[in-house]
């Protein structure tokens, strides 16, 4: 997509909604929520589709998936 939001792309495709994405620090995953499991659980792919992974499996909704920066250790 565009920075104007001209040019979207659909990068998942199943029946319930997928929403609030954000996208990894390197720019090659998304973590985002879905409902395919009956309630919101939380998802990481690479940016074309692959490896769908659930992160959570909860009977809560879980939300507010987010990347957090990566830790290094001083030498």
């Amino acid at each position: 997509m565009n920075a104007d939001g001209s040019a979207q792309t659909r990068v998942t495709n199943n029946k319930e909604d997928d929403f609030r994405g954000s996208w990894s620090p390197d720019g090659t995953q998304i973590v985002f929520i879905s409902l395919r499991d009956g309630n919101a659980e939380i998802y990481r792919m690479n940016t074309d589709d692959s490896e769908q992974v659930n992160l959570t499996n909860s009977g809560g909704q879980d939300v507010g998936p987010a990347w957090q920066p990566t830790f290094r250790a001083s030498p």
